[in-house]
């Protein structure tokens, strides 16, 4: 997957498709690269969803050997990330308006404003990675609103079949 995706979308225009609080975020829109703050939403139960921004690609482990964040979950076995995946808490949803695969942009013509499956992590700086599914040239999980809380707040069991029947369609 191309390191791209776009979000023209004001974070108004974002908390009303994905029903959340703005919470103060003054996102313009435009595109996104890796190393650029953009919104997410975050949940929990007492507070519903809101806006949040967070650099898109978390900081690589000690070990690795590029130095450059890590924008993708590609595997979700990974010691690097089951343990936040198992934690409701970590997981968000990422707004875009369309996303950059084999050199064509993508959209949703029946949601303008859609969301796929992120995870963020408050390491060094508060930061946030797109899950993947597919082989060779994976995409991002494309959730739907009927998924949104499934993700955000089912048990990892029931939320990594949202991968699996992505990866299968």
């Amino acid at each position: 997957m191309s390191a791209a995706y776009r979000l023209e979308a004001t974070a108004a225009q974002i908390a009303q498709s994905l029903r959340a609080d703005v919470a103060g975020d003054v996102w313009p829109g435009g595109q996104v690269s890796p190393a650029s703050y953009v919104p997410v939403v975050v949940s929990n139960r007492e507070k519903g969803r809101h806006l949040v921004p967070r650099l898109w690609g978390v900081p690589p482990p000690p070990n690795a050997r590029d130095p450059y964040v890590v924008p993708f979950v590609r595997n979700l076995d990974s010691p690097f990330w089951i343990g936040n995946l198992r934690h409701t808490q970590f997981r968000c949803l990422v707004p875009m308006t369309g996303f950059l695969r084999r050199g064509e942009w993508f959209t949703a013509t029946d949601q303008p404003v859609f969301a796929c499956a992120g995870l963020w992590r408050d390491s060094e700086i508060p930061s946030f990675a797109i899950i993947t599914c597919g082989e060779g040239q994976p995409m991002p999980l494309l959730l739907t609103p009927e998924t949104y809380d499934i993700w955000l707040h089912a048990d990892f069991k029931l939320a990594r079949k949202l991968v699996g029947s992505a990866a299968s369609a």
